[in-house]
């Protein structure tokens, strides 16, 4: 049973997919970059720990919005109503 996604789970995939594109977009950099500077560089290394950073933040806000959370909000009991 499946319920229905609520908007900050929506917010929080929608997130995830864009932090994958950024480590994707961060990983393309990485690789043009000792081209231009030396691997030894702080900027490699900065740039190594960013996409890294993108790849675990994707990784969490993916299964944040892909979670199935229950509603937390209290019944009513019937005869209160």
């Amino acid at each position: 049973m499946s319920k229905k996604k609520g908007p900050l789970q929506k917010i929080s995939y929608a997130s995830g997919i864009v932090c994958f594109l950024l480590a994707i977009a961060t990983g393309v950099v990485l690789y043009l970059q000792p081209q231009v500077v030396d691997k030894n560089d702080p900027v490699t290394a900065s740039l190594a720990a960013t996409m890294f950073f993108f790849v675990c933040i994707g990784i969490v806000l993916g299964f944040i919005g892909k979670a199935d959370i229950p509603s937390f909000k209290f019944d009513q009991p019937d005869d209160q109503a």
